[in-house]
């Protein structure tokens, strides 16, 4: 069965997507969220105000402890996901994530390694061009930021794959009987809840392309090569190379990484090379690598 089909597996009502849906929404806002709260519990210390900004909380808490505070709603997600993929839908979490009888990790890291390798070239070509690059290093915060960024952040990415590139992908096929359709709601979903970033704040709303095209480039992953294997591997290494390797203080991951970039916020030159050139020769390079076929039919037929 293609990966894209697997929403027909088990039971899959309209009613039971919702419900599913609002668990996870639930767990959110809810659980997901006490590490959050109680940052700011400890930051008001005692007092009435209730008023509280994200640079108090990081001066009180320290990046790591904010950082993971931001992540931990993601782990609530996935066992939200897979309680209502289980229970709800009564099917295998398996079938949000692959077509294969099991995880395909050489898949995973072979994108993984490509997107590293080039946000790597990204990084040696900006310091060299003379951007604002600040080498920032602290043993201690680092060791924890490394151990938040192998466990906690693929979590987050995990999430983010499961929920658009699977759960929403299936679905919304079940109703539209068209990749292509599928491939572009889902990405301009993915873009468009991405527009509460500070980052989108600071540069424009014009960034939501750069997210809204990874979107269909992740789905387009997704859609040719049968799971998600691939979409995973690349959105992964995108994370935690953001949080581990290359920060600033503009984007929604400010951490205690290697390396900081004051450079005023734009949309650079990288982004727009990520979407025009990087982004469709790895669609080629995995194409050709793993021999896909009938392409034109998976997204119009």
């Amino acid at each position: 069965m293609k990966f894209i089909e697997q929403g027909t597996l088990g039971e899959n009502k309209i009613t039971q997507y919702l419900f599913t849906i609002l668990i996870i929404i639930s767990g959110f806002i809810t659980i997901g969220q006490l590490p959050y709260f109680l940052i700011i519990f400890y930051t008001q210390n005692g007092s009435s105000e209730l008023l509280v900004s994200n640079d108090q909380l990081i001066s009180n808490v320290g990046l790591n402890t904010f950082f993971t505070s931001l992540l931990f709603p993601f782990l609530v997600g996935v066992f939200a996901i897979a309680v209502g993929t289980k229970y709800i839908h009564k099917r295998p979490f398996l079938s949000l994530i692959t077509s294969r009888v099991k995880f395909d990790f050489k898949r995973f890291f072979l994108s993984f390694s490509l997107w590293g390798i080039v946000s790597a070239l990204f990084l040696l070509i900006m310091k060299m061009s003379g951007s604002k690059i600040e080498f920032e290093f602290d043993l201690i915060k680092f060791l924890i930021l490394f151990l938040i960024s192998l466990t906690l952040l693929p979590i987050q990415t995990f999430f983010e794959e499961i929920f658009f590139r699977g759960y929403l992908f299936q679905g919304t096929y079940l109703i539209f009987k068209k990749g292509w359709v599928v491939v572009l709601f889902t990405g301009i979903l993915f873009g468009m809840l991405h527009g509460a970033n500070p980052e989108v704040e600071k540069i424009g709303k014009f960034l939501l392309i750069y997210y809204i095209e990874s979107g269909i480039f992740l789905g387009l992953l997704a859609l040719f090569d049968e799971g998600l294997e691939l979409s995973l591997g690349y959105h992964a290494v995108n994370n935690i190379f953001a949080a581990l390797i290359l920060t600033n203080d503009w984007q929604a991951f400010h951490t205690d990484a290697l390396f900081i970039d004051r450079t005023p916020p734009s949309f650079g030159i990288e982004n727009i090379l990520t979407l025009v050139v990087f982004q469709p020769i790895l669609l080629l390079i995995f194409a050709k690598k793993y021999k896909w076929k009938n392409l034109k039919d998976k997204l119009f037929k």
